[in-house]
């Protein structure tokens, strides 16, 4: 079958479904669709297709753009119009969750599948209220029960809504804690270094420590600022403005 031929329907089944689509998926969709016995879409065609609608798009000419998020793909505005879909859509896209439900998804995200019992003896304190809100946005999932321990409590883990908000494929793909604690090692080392130089701008140090300082050395021998430190690439990476994208 031509690719020419197998296009046009791959962009109508993403553009119209509510969730995204694999490419699994799109196959089996357009083979019934079509209704061709003999020639039919094989999986490396629909792949091709796939790359050759995802180029089309990546053009300047097109607020939107195609992207394997959320397991499957689909159609999503580009980062740059987030204010302007988010002028009709209100506060749908724009809500942020607050400190106690962020740390509390990180932790799920970095420790899962983890017992609520587990998270709170990360946190310190009560998780009931954040542990509901994410089940409440489907950011996380009631995913079984530790079979092992007394009580047989429910563990929890991220939801395929998580890894589409974020714009990940899977667990794996969230950003490595020992990188980032490396990062923030060298970042440390440069600016302990650049203290015993005459030249030494406060300022441009500030900038590129954000303003914090983390003790690396401790840091990477406790879990709590591991938390920490995933709390902040988590928020990068899926609640501020620039980076959040909106289904087209």
């Amino acid at each position: 079958m031509e690719l020419s031929q197998i296009i046009p329907h791959i962009e109508a089944l993403i553009f119209a479904s509510d969730k995204p689509l694999t490419t699994i998926e799109l196959t089996e969709y357009i083979n019934t669709a079509l209704g061709f016995i003999e020639d039919r879409a094989s999986h490396d065609q629909v792949e091709s297709a796939l790359e050759g609608i995802k180029e089309k798009y990546n053009s300047e000419f097109y607020s939107f753009e195609l992207k394997q998020s959320g397991g499957g793909w689909q159609f999503l505005t580009k980062p740059e119009f987030h204010k302007t879909v988010a002028l009709i859509n209100g506060d749908k896209f724009i809500k942020r969750l607050s400190s106690a439900a962020l740390e509390t998804l990180a932790i799920i995200a970095y420790k899962q599948p983890i017992t609520k019992s587990e998270i709170e003896s990360i946190r310190g304190v009560n998780c009931d209220y954040a542990v509901q809100k994410l089940l409440e946005k489907d950011l996380v999932i009631i995913s079984g029960r530790n079979e092992n321990a007394v009580g047989k409590p429910l563990i929890y883990s991220t939801s395929k809504s998580f890894m589409d908000y974020f714009g990940i494929n899977s667990a794996d793909e969230l950003p490595k804690i020992n990188e980032i604690l490396m990062e923030e090692m060298v970042k440390a080392t440069s600016i302990s270094d650049s203290n015993n130089e005459e030249e030494y701008d406060e300022e441009m140090v500030n900038e590129e420590t954000n303003g914090e300082q983390l003790p690396v050395s401790e840091a990477a021998e406790t879990t709590e600022t591991v938390v920490e430190i995933a709390v902040e690439e988590i928020t990068e990476t899926g609640t501020s403005e620039e980076n959040q994208e909106e289904p087209a």
